[in-house]
């Protein structure tokens, strides 16, 4: 007889152990900015400028970026450079991105540090309401574009200069001219260290044009309420034309201004005609630029000449502008805004 063949053990197949499902728990809460009211979050981050806004908020959430959508966002708009963001980033492109997003409801403009004359004239062709306007070192901009500009905006109520040496007597005289509803105007220059009287160079101290910002402020502002005119070189002549031409004026910087005198009817008058008078001798505390403390003498500018901008050319124009999807956020790690050179450089290292 032949043995039975013995029966093989069959083998269990061994269970692959499931891995549980996570589903979202529906009774946690999601970030507590989700739930605040559309109007109190825009109130929020209409605090931030562009930058802030265009390349970090609006990537946070999707409700954020709705609401950093909407043209009301964008009624007022601040973008400067801190130091070196023109490195890396076309300020000037996005400036008019964030232009585009008022959709024409742009009441307020404030840059510091970048600009030119083709990317003001853009603005210009699409802020007809524009009413506040401040330009700070803006060193490529220059007085016969912004002269030109200010003829798009008939509202225009403030207009604030700050270091902007491209801009001229004459200049100043066409934008008064071309902006009759002008109340506030700031034409700030470099500070300087000590008054006058410390120069050894008298002639330098005499002619006409010392007063020729102030005759052209004169000549063509007569509504100004507010002027401010930082560390300007006028002579008492210039002061008193100002008097006679801004008859309705309330308030009065001439901190700096050393070439003025208020000693005698001239101050009287000015006490008198201004409520509120900043002398040239009062204190610069308070003073939001560098006051011009420049250890190379009393008429230096609070700006090295040694730097230069340079070799920074900005990417791309305006003529193909209209071309750019800047809606399209799909990387996470680059900007859109960024130059040439950078998206480059990132592409090497294999960012998506």
């Amino acid at each position: 007889m032949g043995r039975k063949k013995s029966k093989s053990k069959l083998k269990k197949p061994k269970h692959k152990k499931k891995t549980p499902t996570v589903r979202p728990d529906r009774s946690v809460p999601g970030p507590p900015w989700i739930d605040l009211p559309r109007d109190v979050t825009a109130n929020i981050l209409q605090r931030l400028d562009a930058f802030d806004i265009l390349e970090n908020v609006q990537r946070v959430c999707t409700t954020w970026r709705r609401v950093c959508q909407d043209p009301a966002m964008w009624r007022v708009i601040v973008l400067r450079d801190p130091g070196d963001l023109h490195r890396c980033y076309d300020l000037n492109r996005m400036c008019c991105h964030a232009v585009d997003r008022s959709q024409g409801n742009l009441i307020e403009l404030h840059i510091e540090y970048f600009g030119d004359d083709e990317m003001l004239h853009y603005i210009a062709e699409r802020s007809s309401r524009l009413r506040r306007l401040t330009l700070a070192c803006c060193y490529d901009i220059s007085g016969e574009g912004l002269s030109e500009a200010v003829k798009k905006f008939p509202q225009l109520e403030e207009l604030h200069l700050t270091i902007m040496p491209g801009v001229q007597a004459a200049e100043i005289e066409m934008i008064g001219i071309s902006c009759p509803m002008l109340k506030s105007f700031t034409f700030n220059e470099s500070g300087h260290k000590y008054p006058y009287n410390d120069l050894s160079d008298d002639e330098f101290m005499e002619g006409p044009e010392l007063n020729e910002h102030a005759v052209a402020v004169a000549k063509s502002m007569p509504n100004l309420c507010h002027l401010r005119l930082f560390a300007n070189l006028m002579k008492n002549e210039g002061l008193q034309a100002i008097l006679d031409g801004c008859p309705k004026l309330e308030s009065l910087d001439l901190r700096q201004c050393y070439g003025v005198d208020l000693g005698g009817d001239l101050g009287k008058r000015c006490t008198q005609q201004i409520k509120d008078l900043r002398r040239p001798l009062d204190s610069v505390d308070d003073y939001e630029w560098d006051a011009g403390q420049s250890p190379e003498g009393p008429y230096s500018p609070i700006y090295s000449d040694s730097f230069s901008f340079e070799g920074y050319d900005y990417a791309g124009g305006y003529d193909s502008y209209e071309s750019y999807d800047y809606d399209d956020y799909t990387n996470p790690f680059c900007s859109e805004y960024l130059c040439d050179d950078d998206l480059w450089f990132l592409n090497r290292l294999n960012f998506p």
